[in-house]
């Protein structure tokens, strides 16, 4: 089409950027390249704030825990090829946490296609960077003529968040950036509000009547329910009829650890009483959950699920969720708000009076104030190096109750979630379909500048800040006073206990100097280096001081806590240890 010289024109890039003010969006992350600074400079000239993150994955990770944190779609700002690449690792752990994200990447010039220009994918396919995406975002988009960008924008926000929420990719060839489109353009794809299906009432009403029949009915909650009116329908359910709740790793927090009805999580990480209650359990209600494999015992029925003989009632907004790993009674593709709340209401229609099951809450309670107790008694040493869960214990002490945890992997996320007691106003972060090495760091910046107010700690081994340094100068450009608290065994601890438990000694896990012995980088002064505060602990009394000081600082700071390597109890069963030992299904 040809725009005719009467007709207000702007460039495309300027168009995207009235959209994306449209849709709200208020922060970018990314980096610059050559395919996108035309994109740069109309966002430079607009009210959105472009977050620099020095490497993409770092962009992503952070847009990632921005999106957490507002419950908004995320925007990560990439570069042609390596620029994608890099962000590989970022976009995939938001795509499996069902994170709503928008990754943009700039693309060679579209006349150059199959020439391989510069920084091209080709080889074997020409110019086709988003078959790298393709297996794990909901959808791909390659823009080929400039007249689509702004509705494949909108587009990729709605399939964003939209249904299961995930990751989803807009590849622009460079020059389309720069294309004169009609002013109109920016605001001809309006974002509709995405409207939830909601469970149908005789589907709630039959969900209702397994519930009562029950002997032994048990919620199992994953992380699509957060705080809000299905929570609330929830704790009204599970309160009436006295049933006991199991959480994935992801859903740690969305009850209160001190409820008298939460056993925690099952699985590996769970605790015998909780993989107890659910081989016995008849009925299980399981919420916006998959079923992943540690939490299931690696699906062996010995140790935590047996469906059949319990019935399985499966709601999730993924249909391809639902019976993915067990057979279901009921499987309801539904909001979990909606579905709660209707299930809740049908229960209360039927059985108007509260049901009490003798013993429950004070056997739950029992158990684990035991827990934590123990862990806390455990955290009281004073030695040094300092234990794991003494680190957690200052933390627990120290921390405001509505400050945010954002880990890693490693001790960091199976201590937190094992025996962390989470403060009611407190938040946990953390990466689980992916289970990514390096998301804590810049994901904790993230979460700060989506919540400037509050306490954010990127809780994280030295494993997982040697992978994303980029995450410190980050924090000190923009302003955002993250505690990086650094658990320093000088080694990937958790696989090298793994290793030494399976095979008798560690190798190719520990962090050592040439000649041997046990090599860390000095954290602290790599903080101070990048602008941030840092501390160096040489006591057990340090870290408690540390922290204070952080908080009273309210700037970027880094703590190094040297620590022991120990591993976290494992209770349940996970089958990698079968295979390290010959033993196969």
């Amino acid at each position: 089409m040809t725009i005719g010289s009467d007709e207000k024109t702007v460039t495309a890039a300027e168009a995207l950027v009235t959209q994306l003010e449209s849709y709200g969006v208020e922060h970018i992350f990314g980096t610059c390249g050559h395919t996108n600074i035309a994109l740069l400079d109309a966002i430079g000239r607009s009210s959105i704030r472009f977050v620099i993150a020095r490497h993409e994955q770092a962009a992503a990770h952070a847009a990632d825990g921005y999106a957490r944190a507002t419950g908004r779609t995320g925007v990560v700002l990439m570069h042609v090829g390596p620029g994608l690449t890099n962000g590989v690792t970022g976009v995939l752990t938001a795509a499996l946490d069902s994170v709503p994200l928008v990754a943009i990447a700039g693309d060679i010039p579209s006349y150059y296609h199959g020439r391989h220009p510069h920084q091209e994918m080709n080889l074997h396919a020409d110019a086709d960077q988003t078959a790298v995406y393709r297996p794990f975002v909901k959808r791909a988009w390659q823009v080929h003529q400039v007249a689509d960008l702004g509705r494949f924008t909108e587009r990729a926000f709605w399939t964003a968040a939209s249904g299961r929420p995930g990751a989803v990719l807009l590849s622009v060839p460079m020059d389309h950036f720069s294309r004169p489109v009609p002013a109109e353009t920016a605001g001809a794809y309006p974002l509709a509000v995405a409207q939830r299906p909601g469970l149908p009432a005789d589907v709630a009403d039959r969900i209702a009547d397994m519930l009562l029949a029950a002997g032994k009915p048990l919620v199992y909650l994953g992380g699509g329910l957060r705080r809000g009116p299905g929570l609330d329908a929830l704790r009204s359910l599970i309160e009436h009829l006295d049933i006991p709740v199991v959480h994935s790793l992801m859903a740690k927090g969305t009850l209160p650890d001190s409820h008298p009805l939460l056993l925690g999580m099952p699985g590996f990480w769970g605790l015998e009483i909780t993989n107890e209650y659910t081989r016995e359990a008849d009925v299980v209600l399981a919420l916006a959950t998959r079923f992943a494999e540690t939490d299931a015992s690696s699906w062996d029925s010995r140790y935590t699920w047996q469906f059949p003989p319990a019935k399985l009632i499966q709601i999730d907004l993924d249909p391809a969720e639902i019976g993915r790993n067990y057979p279901v009674a009921v499987g309801a593709v539904a909001d979990v708000t909606h579905a709660v709340q209707a299930i809740d209401t049908a229960v209360r229609a039927r059985h108007p009076q509260p049901r009490h099951r003798d013993g429950l809450r004070e056997t739950i309670t029992a158990t684990r104030r035991t827990l934590f107790t123990d862990s806390r008694e455990r955290g009281t040493s004073d030695n040094f190096p300092l234990r794991p869960e003494r680190i957690l214990t200052d933390l627990r002490a120290i921390l405001p109750a509505d400050a945010v945890l954002v880990t890693d992997v490693g001790w960091n996320k199976n201590g937190v979630a094992q025996c962390y007691e989470l403060p009611e106003e407190g938040r946990f972060i953390t990466p689980g379909g992916a289970s990514t090495m390096g998301f804590g760091p810049a994901a904790a910046v993230g979460v700060q500048i989506a919540q400037p107010g509050r306490t954010v700690v990127a809780l994280i081994g030295d494993g997982g800040m040697s992978a994303q340094l980029p995450a410190l100068p980050m924090a000190v450009e923009q302003g955002a006073p993250v505690i990086f608290v650094v658990m320093n065994n000088r080694s990937h601890g958790t696989i090298s206990d793994l290793q030494a438990a399976n095979f008798g000694q560690s190798y190719g896990c520990d962090f050592t100097g040439p000649d041997g012995t046990p090599y860390s980088p000095d954290f602290a002064a790599l903080g101070r280096a990048c602008g941030a505060d840092g501390y160096a602990l040489t006591s057990a009394g340090d870290l408690g001081d540390a922290l204070r000081a952080a908080l009273a600082a309210r700037r970027p700071a880094v703590i190094d806590v040297p620590m022991v390597n120990e591993p976290v109890p494992t209770p349940g069963h996970w089958n990698i240890k079968d295979i390290y030992q010959g033993i196969f299904e």
